[in-house]
């Protein structure tokens, strides 16, 4: 299995910052069929092929993910638009 581990800096109040992950997984559940459940401040998602995790902290978000066999060699173009995702709702945070 290969895995993306994101951590994206914000300076958003954690009220926003969680409904920007709202319409993340919103926007991820109509496109790709994902399924998402909040605990607490981590929103856990998957769907066939895929498992991860949002995780928002006071000035960071947190994202990883499990990717299977076929989704593995797609792993940078995957990388690449989380981040930019992540950009557009949170700013231009250092990601590493």
């Amino acid at each position: 299995m290969s895995g993306i581990d994101i951590r994206h800096s914000h300076s958003l109040p954690m009220e926003q910052a969680r409904q920007a992950v709202e319409q993340v997984a919103q926007s991820l559940s109509a496109r790709f069929d994902v399924a998402c459940d909040w605990e607490e401040d981590t929103l856990h998602f998957s769907r066939t092929g895929v498992t991860g995790r949002i995780a928002l902290e006071p000035r960071q978000v947190h994202v990883t993910a499990n990717l299977g066999f076929l989704l593995s060699a797609m792993k940078g173009p995957i990388e690449a638009e989380i981040r930019r995702v992540l950009a557009e709702r949170f700013g231009d945070g250092v990601a590493a």
